[in-house]
């Protein structure tokens, strides 16, 4: 091995808190040699013990140990010096910088213990995110997308929010959601009508009839699995969404979840009016009882899908996040431009910390040119077909 590789090595093994164990050794060589030099009555090694308290800021327990031994000898040669190393009062002072050395270890080792559990905690979070939460495509079609998403528990990276996407035929279905409650507590009702939706896309046509099979999945799952003290406690808002690849239209049902943005370049921000149902699981309305909104959506435009999280998020003045107006700054953005921008202003808004769950979906209508599928000749948006309740399209505020 030639010298250029054992240097390479020494890097690869040397951490960051390698360099800060000089400030203990420094604070050892310091009091011993001041408590040596100072006159009889200043005895300063006890102080000793200042340096293993700080080693355990930044360092393991092995390096914690080592900064302790070395206070233990440091007291010991201070009183070597002055001949007085085994009398009672040094004795004393070498016993209870070592007992506290000890200690401070034993923090090292519970913290770092603490600290792996976390870690296998952490990675199974991350498991089950990815199998609950499948991460969107960059592409769905025509469609150019990015998704978002911040739990509100500490440690946590699921919750009660859920989105999904999915081809179906020649267009997609996207659908986003909010359990009642947060954190997790959540999943399993997350998880159920994340698996009923990802099913039940593929046999239903019409946007009314997967919004009753969905409610039909939370109904079963409320019946087996619902605390008999939550009872008709316990929902999912959602709103389902079907975006067709050569119609340049969107069809939305809002069971009880709030309405999208509808950003346009130009700094054009539109609400769409929506005629919500009831959220799944407080009772199910049958096909007839969901309204499917037409809306026209058009190359160049981008839709915002979030959850109340986004919309609920307060600063410390008690003000609620302006989303709306916040996404306005960045309607000509690319959807993972525009989710980074969100992201910042809101954590900074909120002070960092989120009340609730929060997800949000940027779906943007890319060019013909770069859909990276092949479009004919757009229908006119007034001769598509709807579902059960549709209107035409409108650009409604």
């Amino acid at each position: 091995m030639d010298l250029s590789e054992r240097i390479a090595r020494l890097r690869k093994s040397w951490r960051p808190g390698h360099v800060l164990l000089v400030i203990p050794l420094a604070l050892i060589v310091v009091i011993t040699v001041v408590d040596i030099l100072a006159p009889e009555d200043i005895r300063l090694g006890p102080l000793l013990v200042i340096a293993p308290a700080i080693t355990a800021s930044f360092a393991g327990p092995l390096s914690t140990a080592v900064i302790g031994i070395l206070a233990v000898a440091g007291q010991a040669y201070i009183g070597l010096h002055f001949g007085l190393l085994t009398s009672r009062g040094v004795l004393v002072q070498i016993a209870a910088i070592a007992v506290l050395s000890a200690l401070v270890v034993f923090y090292c080792l519970m913290r770092e213990r603490h600290g792996q559990e976390l870690a296998r905690v952490r990675s199974v979070a991350e498991a089950a995110q990815q199998i609950l939460l499948w991460p969107l495509p960059d592409r769905i079609g025509p469609l150019r997308v990015a998704s978002l998403y911040l739990a509100a528990e500490d440690e946590a990276l699921i919750g009660g929010d859920l989105y999904a996407a999915t081809r179906t035929g020649g267009g997609t279905h996207v659908m986003i959601g909010d359990v009642r409650g947060k954190g997790l507590a959540a999943v399993g009702e997350a998880a159920l009508l994340l698996g009923a939706f990802r099913e039940a896309a593929h046999q239903h046509t019409s946007l009314p009839a997967l919004a009753a099979a969905l409610e039909r999945s939370v109904g079963r799952y409320q019946a087996d699995f619902e605390p008999e003290g939550e009872a008709g406690e316990r929902f999912v808002t959602a709103l389902l969404l079907e975006i067709p690849d050569h119609d340049p239209i969107i069809r939305m049902t809002s069971c009880g979840h709030p309405a999208p943005l509808l950003l346009s370049p130009g700094h054009s921000v539109s609400v769409p009016s929506l005629h919500p149902a009831p959220p799944l699981g407080v009772g199910g309305t049958g096909q007839t009882g969901y309204t499917v909104d037409v809306f026209t959506f058009e190359e160049g435009d981008t839709l915002l899908l979030y959850t109340d999280g986004i919309i609920e998020a307060r600063s410390r003045e008690g003000v609620f996040y302006p989303f709306a107006e916040r996404a306005a700054r960045w309607t000509d953005s690319s959807p993972e431009t525009l989710l980074r921008h969100l992201r910042r202003d809101l954590l900074a808004h909120a002070g960092g910390y989120l009340g609730d769950d929060a997800a949000v979906i940027a779906i943007h209508r890319a060019p013909a040119g770069n859909s990276g599928i092949h479009h004919g000749k757009a229908a006119r948006p007034d001769s598509s077909p709807h579902g059960p309740g549709g209107t035409g399209p409108s650009r409604e505020c």
